[in-house]
């Protein structure tokens, strides 16, 4: 534990490469404590904790070491198996435990792995949460808290968790529709929506061709799901499908293709969202919460219709934080996380895409009709592998470049450079009008990133 002075939570849990620091069967043991301690605060009752995994292989090693850590406490283990994340929210909430566990490293590659922590309430922990659990797991001396032999903890697999968390996804589907000669495709990316989401679409009626539904282990967001979407695209116009839907390793995410095979973000889905939501007066305050990576574009065609767009921090939890805080009803990222705060308490891919689904069902109207509420300005993302994150302001040439580049762009575009929360790298992105003047900003800026920090 030499490291431990070292920060564990990131924007989304704690995430690294397996078997490496912090993501070792170790630290999960004690994470697996920890979170067991602060359950156990409340006295005169049996705790339970449910832990839910997408497919990667390290996922067996981490489910082991967790619950040997919360049973070491005293607290009982309730084991899914593979669900996508918001699954776990749902039956942490639905089978009355005191926490839910997620092991997932979301859209990273499977070498990768994260272990995220719901509430009994099916929120993501707050920062003070986060704290009381780190607080554990990183002292030198916890010996004095564990329970007698006679009170350690039991585990046991709980086998009808899909299809609770299935029937749940369906009801936030309007009763009175159907998706009766629908034709789509769906992106399983080999991850944790692999067996529900085939299930939901066509229990509604559709005609579903699922790809990238065969999880090894290893294959888990590779060359598929929401951040490559060519094989879908591809799929969706050899099928002649309506709609392409992908989703990410741990099924929180939503990225769309047309019937043309367009790819369709996060920003094109929440506007056609929250365009339905204000015609049906319910969209709270006409207010859509995004983060500092939403276009332009989403903004222009939001500000024009009488939707304004509020700022949260990037990363789904400081959305929901941002949607709670002002009482929104719609929030989300580029990315794909997409929250309805009607249906749940966190981002859901196959529960926005089901939104997306009814609206075009309701209006008789194609994915590519419904995108034409806004055009998207130019924008290039470029993402800088690094091998160290010092803080963005230290670093007076890279201030000095985007300074320069903020010049160039004067009123008529604007930079972010950001670090990842979840990844060793620096993403540089930048906007405006001038789709020449935006790629050689950016590739300029880039540039800057890797001499100071490649």
């Amino acid at each position: 534990m030499e490291q431990a002075a070292r920060k564990l939570f990131g924007t989304d849990g704690i995430r690294g490469t397996a078997n490496t620091y912090p993501m070792t069967a170790e630290l999960a043991l004690r994470v697996g404590s920890a979170v067991g301690h602060v359950c156990r605060r409340e006295p005169g009752r049996r705790h339970r904790v449910v832990i839910g995994k997408d497919t990667r292989l390290s996922g067996y090693m981490i489910e082991t070491a967790l619950t040997s850590g919360i049973c070491s406490m005293g607290v009982d283990v309730l084991l899914l198996g593979p669900i996508p994340t918001p699954g776990v929210a749902f039956i942490t909430r639905d089978m009355r435990a005191d926490a839910g566990i997620v092991i997932s490293a979301s859209h990273n590659p499977y070498q990768d792995n994260g272990i995220k922590i719901f509430a009994h309430d099916g929120y993501k922990l707050s920062d003070q949460q986060e704290a009381a659990i780190e607080k554990f797991v990183l002292s030198k001396d916890n010996a004095k808290t564990f329970p007698p032999a006679e009170e350690i903890g039991r585990a046991k697999r709980i086998d009808d968790a899909i299809g609770r968390y299935i029937v749940f996804c369906k009801k936030t589907f309007p009763d009175e529709l159907t998706l009766d000669g629908m034709r789509m495709v769906i992106d399983c990316a080999n991850g944790a929506t692999y067996r529900v989401a085939p299930t939901i679409f066509s229990e509604l009626g559709a005609q579903v061709t699922a790809i990238h539904n065969q999880p090894d282990g290893r294959n888990i967001n590779e060359q598929c799901g929401s951040q490559h979407t060519g094989d879908l695209a591809r799929m969706v116009k050899e099928t002649r499908a309506d709609v392409g839907l992908a989703f990410d390793g741990d099924g929180d995410r939503l990225i769309a293709v047309d019937e043309n095979g367009c790819e369709l973000s996060g920003d094109h889905l929440l506007a056609i969202c929250a365009k339905e939501l204000q015609d049906q007066g319910r969209l709270s305050g006409n207010r859509l919460i995004v983060t500092p990576m939403s276009n332009f574009g989403l903004r222009r065609a939001m500000q024009s219709i009488g939707i304004e767009c509020e700022d949260a921090g990037v990363g789904d939890r400081l959305v929901l934080e941002l949607m709670r805080k002002r009482g929104a009803t719609l929030g989300g990222e580029q990315s794909g996380h997409i929250i309805f705060k009607e249906h749940h308490t966190t981002g859901d891919g196959i529960i926005s895409a089901l939104q997306v689904l009814s609206i075009m069902v309701r209006s008789k109207k194609k994915l590519s009709e419904l995108a034409e509420i806004f055009t998207r300005a130019p924008q290039k993302l470029i993402n800088v592998d690094i091998k160290d994150k010092p803080p963005l302001e230290s670093l007076p040439e890279l201030q000095q470049a985007i300074a320069d580049a903020e010049k160039k762009l004067t009123d008529k575009g604007r930079v972010l450079v950001r670090y990842s929360g979840t990844q060793l790298m620096c993403r540089v992105m930048v906007e405006s009008d001038d789709q020449a003047l935006t790629e050689r900003i950016a590739a300029e800026l880039a540039g800057t990133v890797q001499t100071l920090l490649g």
